[in-house]
């Protein structure tokens, strides 16, 4: 039996913080912590944090746009002091700001192995923030950051094989669970769909996620004025919250807006919905996906990311070519026309993810931890270990 590791795990987000990097990290950590491995939890103080949380906190700021989010700042010295007195086997960087470049600068001075995940696509989202000039130095600094990791975890395929073209030579696949038990069909809820307005027969249309410019929600809005269209009683429904809900709530004033929700509250309320529509194109992943999937909710996406992974167009769902706005719609009228296709889909879907469990990705993750530390080990009696991780 192999023995339980020790991993210091570096992050600039966690819960109660609402985002698929938060959520998939906290499950990975429950994983890890009940196969008995110990994980210390190095991040940004939250607003109103008990002073009786086991974590390692250091100070952060507000994300510029971001209410509720933050980003650490640098804690070399904190975190030399700490791996000095309780050397960990392994640092895990789940992000690229500067609490996460001071742990990988502080465990290459200490010889530490280093492993990293790879969530957000930060250089696409220079162009929504008004920054598109940054865009190659902001690749730059990802790219820089993970090279110097010896495993780099992704969620798909197709983003590994990108990153392994940009030098990253250390990059694996580390897929994402579904939660089938909490989202199931089963959580459909007819008082729901009345709050909402929608009658027993009527349409109800759904968006889950951050509101935010680089989501491209403004074409699921598209999508759904074209639908209504075809049906004037469909209904459009918003669940989460994020910068964009203010302007879309006054240029949609007859759309819902649900605000953020969670457990077993935010599983009815994809069960409650009848199609999904996902326009973002800025995804490593996409959970949501996944978790509408898992609810029976018929699925409309660029054929990126999980939806690439997941949906077969037609059988699954239905995908559009990246950035082919026209078709997107299209695919979504198709969907909110044909019920029986919608009822095809939403099986299909669900029979899909029903094998996504994250007792199989949390030994994975710890498949490519072990894997960071043998690639150190042979490093270290090759000779030079800071070559190794520089790429």
């Amino acid at each position: 039996m192999k023995a339980a590791l020790q991993i210091a795990l570096v992050t600039e987000t966690w819960p109660p913080e609402v985002n698929g990097v938060a959520m998939t990290i906290s499950r990975l950590v429950a994983g890890l912590r009940s196969q008995g491995h110990q994980v210390q939890i190095i991040r940004p103080r939250q607003r109103e944090e008990s002073p009786t949380t086991p974590d390692f906190l250091v100070a952060g700021l507000p994300l510029p746009g971001y209410a509720g989010l933050q980003f650490g700042l640098p804690a070399g010295r904190q975190l030399r002091r700490l791996w000095q007195a309780q050397r960990p086997d392994i640092v895990h960087l789940v992000t690229e700001g500067p609490l996460g470049w001071s742990a990988l600068k502080t465990a290459e001075a200490l010889d530490l192995p280093l492993s990293s995940s790879y969530h957000t696509h930060f250089d696409g989202y220079s162009r929504h923030y008004g920054a598109a000039l940054l865009t190659p130095l902001v690749r730059r600094w990802l790219h820089g950051f993970h090279r110097r990791a010896g495993v780099t975890m992704a969620p798909t395929e197709t983003l590994v094989k990108q990153l392994r073209q940009a030098g990253i030579s250390g990059a694996q696949v580390l897929g994402r669970g579904v939660d089938t038990r909490l989202f199931s069909p089963s959580r459909r809820s007819q008082a729901l769909r009345r709050q909402w307005g929608a009658g027993e027969n009527d349409l109800v249309v759904m968006n889950v996620g951050r509101l935010a410019p680089e989501k491209n929600l403004g074409l699921a809005a598209a999508a759904f004025a074209a639908i209504q269209l075809q049906q004037p009683g469909a209904r459009m429904v918003w669940v989460g919250d994020g910068p964009a809900r203010k302007a879309l709530e006054r240029k949609h004033p007859l759309h819902q807006f649900s605000g953020a929700r969670h457990g077993e509250d935010l599983a009815s309320h994809y069960a409650s919905a009848d199609l999904f529509l996902f326009p973002s194109l800025s995804e490593t992943y996409g959970n949501v996906v996944a978790e509408a999937m898992a609810s029976g909710v018929a699925v409309v996406a660029y054929h990126e990311a999980a939806a690439a992974e997941l949906i077969i167009s037609g059988e699954q769902g239905l995908t559009a070519p990246s950035g082919n706005e026209a078709a997107f719609i299209d695919a979504a009228c198709q969907l909110a026309s044909n019920a029986a296709l919608r009822q095809r889909c939403s099986d299909a879907g669900r029979a899909r993810v029903e094998t996504l469990h994250w007792g199989h990705i949390v030994e994975r993750f710890e498949q490519h931890l072990r894997l960071a530390l043998e690639n150190m080990s042979q490093t270290t009696h090759g000779g030079s270990v800071r070559r190794r991780f520089a790429g």
